[in-house]
């Protein structure tokens, strides 16, 4: 039976069971979020969601542990950011290491919080997700930056964007969907379309999770750290 439409769904990836049901507890309980599924490691995760999605039950939101193995939470969200790009990820993990949340970040998660978080800032960054924005634990926050090596090479980018595309890259990084870029800015999807992915080129980026942070990190907007 298909899930009310105002609802996000979960899936809860996490190795240590009492955390597992811990959150799938937590999170079931809230008006606006039902836990779809749970796995206790990625690959059990990629079986999940395979099956759940011959069935036409995706979760909106997966709530990925970090260190997990065989497969860890890493190479588990590349794989689902792959197959599944419309399943958005937020990260959790139990310390704040740069590396981790950098590769976190290219993987393609989308927020990151940390397990000594209250859980409501888990469900602040699963509705986060689900809306497009960035829900970024404070103790990260400026670890979820780019690289040092990357900001030399895209230091001077921003004077290769033009004023609209200047325009279009605060609307992403303040996770405002095409449809409603367009809107703000009085332009077709189309075109915001295609601003997009030529801020995306000329920053050399992969994704608007990455173009948010990037924005965020030249001063253009502000992280949300709620």
């Amino acid at each position: 039976m298909p899930r009310p439409a105002e609802t996000i769904g979960v899936l809860v990836v996490d190795d240590h069971e009492v955390v597992r049901r811990g959150l799938y507890s937590f999170l079931d309980g809230e008006p606006d979020i039902d836990v779809v599924g749970e796995a206790a490691g990625g690959a059990e995760a990629l079986d999940v969601l395979a099956a759940m999605d011959s069935r036409g039950r995706r979760p909106d939101v997966i709530v990925m542990d970090l260190q997990m193995a065989p497969m860890d939470g890493i190479e588990s969200t590349r794989r689902v950011r792959a197959r599944y790009g419309d399943i958005e990820v937020v990260a959790l993990t139990s310390f704040a290491e740069e590396g981790r949340v950098h590769a976190a970040l290219r993987a393609g998660a989308s927020g990151y919080v940390l397990k000594d978080a209250d859980a409501e800032d888990v469900a602040a960054a699963v509705r986060a997700a689900h809306r497009g924005q960035l829900q970024i634990d404070p103790a990260v926050a400026r670890a979820l930056m780019l690289a040092p090596h990357e900001a030399r090479e895209n230091g001077d980018a921003v004077s290769e964007l033009t004023s609209r595309e200047l325009d279009v890259l605060r609307l992403v990084a303040v996770g405002k969907p095409n449809k409603q870029i367009a809107a703000e800015l009085a332009i077709s999807e189309r075109t915001a379309r295609t601003h997009v992915s030529n801020v995306l080129r000329k920053l050399r980026l992969s994704s608007r999770t990455q173009a948010a942070l990037w924005a965020v990190r030249e001063g253009l907007v502000q992280v949300q750290r709620e």
